[in-house]
């Protein structure tokens, strides 16, 4: 997911851009009323966390970032959720069949309820996974689908809705036919883009979910959206009509947003937040080294890769040996070791050590490589009729936050002492970074993604042409192909042999410089229980408790 944006996608770049990114979300609520132990009247659980800022969402087929999915998976709730291990286990499904050639996935629906009473059916989900596909809505996301028979041809206009493979049989029996055995479909249908939305409610008021405090905001999830405050704070409250209520142990969570990591550290350490870390917000980097000393730093590999992006249609970056230049051109190792200093992995390919498949880097080039940065820059400059890389000026984009900063002006210096360019930074405010990407209204820019589920071809879809998530105007058909060839393909190794292919490609014409590969990073107090990310960064509230 964009960690940026998942996209993301990840520290909010979820693009993961995802808000799915490195560095950035925080809050905390330092109300009485608030405190992370058992309350004294009534024996009210809460915990205090913290985001950067508002979700640039709070609908589930049109949100592409970290940030609102993670509040979006405690207020919706999809056919399967992910166990605390990332395992997906039955959710809004009691019961799935899949056919003996794994193309038809029949699924019973518990007697479940949305927020408001109204049963939870599979009108719903069927409206809902049909409203991400219509092309008018124009959901990043859509393409996530495209293993259901029908969904591609709707999204892209070649086809009708009425051919799309998504049938409620009744209240309580969804079939869906796929194009492909998918072994991970049941990862997938536990992902934002599929979860349900109240048709019922959503015929009635299309802009449901532009108000999270109107009572339209209906969700089928662990909690409720109690209150949001723009910039300020979220409130979730337990959700008396989830079919699993007797099971979450928490009654209140307090979101508080604050944009800087050192004030959430902090609040952190004043006692007025009880976490840190993914997918909410990240530890400021100068109390790394700290918490990992006194023994309650929490380190996990995450399959995610934290990078940069090119814009090839820009008449600088659209030059293969310029962003060849500055992909090798880069210290990963002195990164990590004096910046991140969260025991990171070097990344030279896009798709994470923890795939199956991908567990050895590829061996695409040399990172630090100067002299043939240097090389590769003289060429490109010659191509863009320049001399000297003084006449280059190279803008260096990124979203508010002192880690994304911190690492941008280590690879700034770098850049300006090793190849002699000038290299401006400049920063935004979340949304409007994720606009600023969409639109194609940068250089280079800040992009981190964190698995939706864990293939690598989640990965490698990214680049794909005409790709939801691709942001840099970069297309190779044969690449396209390649995946197009590998999602048919049933053999698991001939497979990853045609996804280890299209990497090689992708990283042959450098359209972004892998930088890193996440970990997992967290701090919490004694007294909160199961709030471990999973290998793909998430948290699942639903699971968290809190004891004394």
């Amino acid at each position: 997911m964009k960690n940026f944006k998942a996209l993301l996608l990840f520290l909010t770049l979820t693009l993961v851009l995802a808000a799915c990114n490195f560095g950035g979300d925080s809050g905390g609520d330092t109300s009485e009323e608030s405190t992370s132990s058992e309350g004294e009247s009534g024996g009210n659980k809460s915990i205090n966390l913290s985001i950067a800022s508002d979700p640039p969402s709070f609908h589930p087929a049109l949100a592409t970032d970290t940030t609102s999915g993670a509040i979006m998976a405690s207020v919706f709730e999809g056919l399967t959720r992910l166990d605390p291990e990332g395992n997906p286990e039955p959710a809004m499904a009691e019961n799935i069949d899949v056919s003996e050639d794994g193309l038809t996935y029949t699924y019973t629906l518990r007697d479940a309820q949305w927020s408001n009473g109204d049963p939870v059916t599979a009108q719903d989900f069927e409206y809902a996974w049909k409203w991400a596909l219509d092309p008018e809505n124009a959901s990043d996301y859509a393409y996530q689908l495209y293993y259901i028979e029908g969904a591609e041809a709707y999204n892209s206009g070649e086809g009708s809705v009425d051919d799309v493979a998504v049938t409620a049989i009744d209240d309580q029996t969804l079939e869906v036919n796929l194009v492909n055995p998918t072994p991970y479909f049941d990862e997938l249908t536990a992902f934002y883009t599929y979860y349900p939305i109240n048709s019922t409610v959503a015929d009635e008021n299309p802009d449901w979910h532009t108000d999270p405090n109107g009572e339209d905001y209906i969700g089928n999830g662990p909690f409720t959206m109690e209150n949001f405050t723009s910039s300020d704070e979220i409130v979730l409250t337990k959700n008396d009509n989830y079919w699993d209520a007797e099971n979450v142990a928490l009654d209140t969570v307090n979101i508080d947003m604050v944009e800087s990591a050192a004030t959430a550290l902090n609040m952190y350490e004043a006692g007025e937040l009880d976490y840190l870390g993914s997918p909410f917000n990240t530890i400021d980097l100068n109390a790394l080294d700290r918490f990992r000393e006194d023994g309650t730093l929490n380190v996990s590999d995450q399959a995610g890769t934290y990078m940069y992006v090119f814009n090839t249609q820009d008449e600088v970056m659209q030059n293969e040996n310029i962003r060849k230049a500055l992909t090798l051109a880069i210290d990963r190792e002195g990164l990590i070791e004096n910046v991140t200093k969260g025991e990171q992995k070097p990344a030279t390919g896009l798709v994470p050590l923890t795939m199956e498949g991908f567990e050895e880097p590829g061996d695409y080039f040399e990172s630090n490589n100067i002299e043939e940065a240097k090389a590769a820059l003289e060429t490109g400059l010659e191509e863009l009729g320049m001399s000297d890389p003084s006449e280059l000026t190279v803008a260096l984009s990124y979203n508010t936050d002192e880690a994304h900063a911190a690492v941008a002006q280590f690879i700034q210096q770098g850049w300006a002492e090793n190849l002699g360019i000038d290299i401006t930074l400049d920063n935004a405010e979340w949304q409007v970074y994720l606009e600023t990407l969409d639109s194609g209204e940068y250089q280079v820019g800040r992009y981190g993604w964190l698995g939706d589920f864990n293939d690598p071809i989640n990965f490698l879809e990214i680049f794909k042409t005409d790709g939801g998530n691709n942001d840099t105007g970069w297309t190779n058909e044969e690449y396209t192909q390649l995946l197009n060839d590998a999602a048919q393909e049933t053999d698991e190794a001939a497979r990853t042999e045609m996804m280890k292919e299209a990497e090689e490609i992708l990283m042959s014409e450098y359209p972004f410089a892998p930088i890193y590969f996440y970990t997992n990073l967290s701090v919490h107090e004694d007294t909160v229980q199961n709030m471990q990310a999973d290998p793909l960064g998430n948290v699942q509230l639903k699971y968290v408790d809190i004891q004394e």
